[in-house]
């Protein structure tokens, strides 16, 4: 579960493994996982990064696979763990880890086959590519193929659904102009699609672009793919008060 999630939306984490168990897995979400320290990571500080992995490797150890709800939780285990250590036997079990590690729509479609879900959404909705999602792992037409299957749902592209919306970690801190420039740009296409929701598998893109709406009066409501494909689209929006649809 990533720290987002565990701090800001539980739900999510309650969507991704309704998903997974319907899919016929058993779920399990060790007590000893930690932050992936990708903040730690893309502030250049490696020891800190290096002892963070260090722990969440051995949290890890002997399950089939470790998903997560977000590209960029998956993308920092597949992509830059192995990278961090010298030493060969933490350096193979960190590459273990990485060929084990799924972001949750791929494991869904791309290992698991799931073709549909059982769920309904009535509403017009717009789809937001995360960056280290789509750019890392290659999520792309995964979520697009199992929101297909939602009743009820209409989606509508936005022009440049792959452009980054501006938070990019710690990017929206140390350039927080830049990153309002860039969520402006985002917002402007997300309102152009005519949509009522706003999807994205990635909570700091959601907690972004979510942020940027209301504070621009906007009706659009945000919330994480998983929790429309797991039926759980009826509670409120992400920035939202609790009870509020």
């Amino acid at each position: 579960m990533t720290c987002l999630v565990d701090l800001f939306r539980p739900a999510i984490g309650f969507a991704a493994v309704k998903l997974l168990e319907e899919a016929g897995c058993t779920v399990e979400v060790p007590p000893l996982q930690v932050c992936c320290g990708q903040p730690a990571y893309n502030s250049g500080d490696r020891a800190t990064t290096r002892a963070i992995a260090a722990q969440v490797i051995d949290a890890f150890e002997g399950y089939d696979a470790v998903v997560a709800p977000s590209g960029s939780c998956g993308g920092m285990l597949s992509h830059h763990y192995p990278g961090l250590f010298d030493d060969p036997v933490q350096k193979a079990r960190a590459e273990n880890l990485a060929s084990r590690s799924y972001e949750l729509m791929s494991f869904l479609v791309d290992v698991l086959g799931v073709t549909k879900v059982a769920a309904q959404y009535d509403g017009r909705v717009t789809y937001h590519d995360s960056c280290s999602g789509l750019r890392e792992l290659g999520v792309k037409q995964q979520p697009r193929r199992l929101l297909a299957s939602v009743g009820g749902l209409k989606l509508s592209e936005m022009e440049s659904p792959e452009v980054c919306c501006g938070f990019g970690g710690t990017f929206c801190v140390k350039y927080p102009e830049i990153s309002n420039a860039m969520v402006g740009e985002k917002s402007a296409d997300i309102a152009a699609t005519g949509a009522d929701t706003l999807l994205a598998g990635d909570l700091g893109c959601l907690m972004n672009m979510a942020g940027k709406l209301q504070r621009e009066g906007s009706a659009v409501r945000v919330r994480h793919v998983a929790e429309v494909l797991a039926g759980m689209g009826d509670q409120a929006a992400i920035g939202e008060p609790e009870g509020k649809r």
